[in-house]
Formats: C-alpha cells, structure tokens, sequence
C-alpha cells in the first residue's frame, strides 16, 4: 500500500511540474516572449527528500527555500548528488545566518539592506564564492515586509554596486496579498529597466502567468507543484 501511494504521488508531482512548464511557457509565447528567457524555480520549503528527489529526476534544477536552517538539513546531500543543481535564497535572510547561507546557496533573492550588503560582501571574500544577488523591493511599502522601499532603491543600488562593488543581477518582489499583483510586477519591471537590471523574481502559484507576461525571468512555484503544505 504504501509503495502504491509513494508512486502514485511521484507521478502527481511529475505531472504538476510538467503542467506548470507548459503554462509558463504558453503565457510567454502569448507576449511573443521566448520560453527559455523564464525560469522556474521549484519553491520546496516544508517538503524534504522523499518529495524533492522525484523532482530532481523529472529534470528540475532550480529549487528555493526560505529558511537557511531547514535548507541545510536537506540540501548539502542533494547537492553532492546532484552537483548541477542551483540552490536560490528566496526568504529573508538574518546577518548571522550569512556564513551558512553564502556556504549553501547559489543565489540570493532578498538583499534590501546596508547591514546585510556589508556582511554577505565579507563572508564572500572570505570564503572565495561569489552569490548571484538580487533586492529585494518592497513594492507595495507594507511595514510588515522585508524590501527595500522604492525610492530608496536608487541610494541602496548605488551603495552595492559602486561602493561595495558587488554585482546586482535584479529585483525581486512578493505583493501585497489583497493587492492585483500584475501592478506590482508592472511596477518592478518598470525598476528593473530604469536601473538597466536584466533579472526579474516576480510571481508564485497563484500568480505566475501574470508576471510571466510583464517580463518575469524566474518565477518561484511551489504549491501548484507539490500540493498543499501541511
């Protein structure tokens, strides 16, 4: 019974993957985008290997988490496995917590403040590895959220690139959860070209074909992939 139901649900992933590359690719082709300009990342935060591993042999590559901590119990093993797996920062990340992230992931999506710019450039030089970085943009300036607000992007962009010399690859957002989230990815596309940044993090389960659309280059799919978290 239980191998019956390990499979059943390796397929349902499988299918779901495949399901959500079609439709990426669909809403591309709908905007005259190429297909291959957008990339998935597969979001496996809460599920471990036994959900992950099927994933990885349906051809998936790019995978993000949220928390450094829970990353580290499953990855590193994944990643000797797998050595061309790319591993991407999607939460927030604390300054105490930049000597394991920089050790474990591969890029960077929530840079969004001088304190963490100045700690992850440190620990990079240390260690000889460089993180792909994007910031992150608080587009819809709720208190509660991790970003940098818009109009201080120009002064943190400046800080990053010109003084601590460290390369910004661009932006990412999360909207405001009653807000439409095409304005945002409207908004953040909008940066993203004002600051020449070819790079756009934007749209998740419920909202990816939109940001796909306004120029998404990664979009961060989850749930429409593994099913509900627990």
């Amino acid at each position: 019974m239980g191998r019956v139901k390990a499979e059943t649900m390796t397929d349902t992933a499988e299918l779901r993957l495949e399901a959500v590359r079609g439709r990426i690719e669909k809403a591309a082709r709908e905007v005259g985008r190429d297909p291959a300009s957008v990339r998935l990342i597969v979001v496996s935060k809460t599920f471990g290997e036994v959900d992950i591993k099927p994933v990885i042999a349906a051809g998936q590559r790019l995978f993000g988490e949220n928390r450094v901590q829970e990353a580290q119990a499953k990855w590193p093993a994944l990643k000797n496995a797998h050595p061309d797996l790319e591993l991407h920062l999607i939460g927030p990340l604390q300054t105490n917590k930049v000597r394991d992230a920089v050790a474990l992931f591969d890029v960077l999506h929530t840079l969004d403040r001088p304190k963490l710019a100045h700690a992850l450039k440190a620990e990079m030089a240390a260690r000889g590895k460089t993180l792909r970085l994007l910031v992150q943009v608080n587009t819809g300036e709720e208190e509660q959220k991790a970003g940098v607000a818009p109009a201080d992007l120009p002064d943190f962009l400046k800080l990053v690139q010109d003084e601590l010399k460290m390369e910004i690859e661009g932006l990412m957002c999360i909207p405001p959860v009653d807000e439409e989230p095409a304005v945002h990815f409207a908004f953040l596309s909008k940066l993203a070209r004002e600051h020449g940044l070819p790079e756009l993090s934007m749209g998740m389960s419920g909202d990816f074909e939109a940001a796909v659309e306004l120029g998404a280059t990664y979009v961060r799919v989850g749930s429409a992939i593994f099913g509900s978290r627990g």
